[in-house]
């Protein structure tokens, strides 16, 4: 016996040859001068109307997770461009190639460590557990340190001090990134910053947003910063600049020579 295959389908966009529909809402009389990009965004990736909350939450983090200076991700982005300045849609891509597991999409791996406390029956127990592990691995809690920002990292705690002052917020998310903080303290025996991602993490998860879509909304904040690189590139280029210190200061060693320590 043989099961027919379902018919995949699509409830994000459709189209006939004078309209064009978002959801169940059409583009030219529902959206286009009524609406703002976040509205529209959150709707088609969240499936439902934002609240007002959900907006400014969103705003807030895309605007803290759209720069940060001549990152791993710029720099991509401004060799590529100095490389292909006519392919600057190529210039970004490779710059979001960066977003992940070390730099800006951090959050998403943070947020499933939310995940873990949040169902756990002993919440402080896991959060200690999960200390003790990254320690033994000597690796940083993902959400935590900032090799920049000291002590603090000042834009993670303007982040929980807004998402605090949201009544509309549940606040279980939050909760349980100071739980983790606290547990990241006790077992590395001093003080470590909440970074930026990690607030991002549970301010997005208080917006329930899916753990594994958070990196997302990092892929389009960043592109919009990489833009702006390449605008100041064209402008100012620091391409050639950033490939010949790189070439100055990296030196060839042959194979088998002795390297300096």
């Amino acid at each position: 016996m043989t099961t027919a295959k379902k018919t995949p389908t699509t409830s994000l966009c459709t189209h006939t040859l004078t309209s064009l529909t978002y959801g169940n809402a059409n583009l030219v009389d529902d959206l286009m001068g009524k609406t703002t990009f976040t509205e529209v965004m959150l709707m088609q990736i969240l499936g439902r109307k934002p609240r007002p909350v959900d907006l400014r939450i969103t705003d807030v983090v895309l605007i803290v997770l759209m720069e940060h200076g001549l990152t791993p991700s710029a720099i991509a982005t401004r060799l590529v461009y100095m490389s292909a300045p006519e392919n600057l849609q190529g210039a970004v891509s490779a710059g979001l190639l960066a977003v992940g597991s070390s730099f800006v999409g951090t959050m998403e791996n943070c947020s499933g460590l939310l995940d873990r406390i949040l169902a756990a029956p002993d919440a402080r127990a896991e959060a200690l557990a999960i200390a003790r592990h990254y320690k033994a691995l000597k690796s940083p809690v993902p959400g935590f340190g900032h090799h920049l920002h000291k002590p603090v990292d000042p834009r993670a705690y303007k982040l929980l001090e807004l998402g605090r002052a949201e009544p509309d917020l549940r606040g279980d998310r939050i909760r349980a990134l100071e739980t983790l903080s606290g547990a990241v303290d006790e077992v590395a025996g001093r003080a470590i910053t909440i970074n930026a991602t990690g607030a991002v993490a549970a301010l997005l998860g208080e917006i329930e947003v899916p753990t594994a879509i958070m990196r997302g909304f990092a892929v389009i904040s960043r592109a919009a910063g990489l833009v702006a690189h390449i605008v100041e590139e064209q402008r100012d280029p620091s391409g050639r600049f950033i490939w010949d210190t790189v070439e100055h200061a990296v030196p060839f060693v042959a194979p088998g020579a002795a390297r300096e320590s």
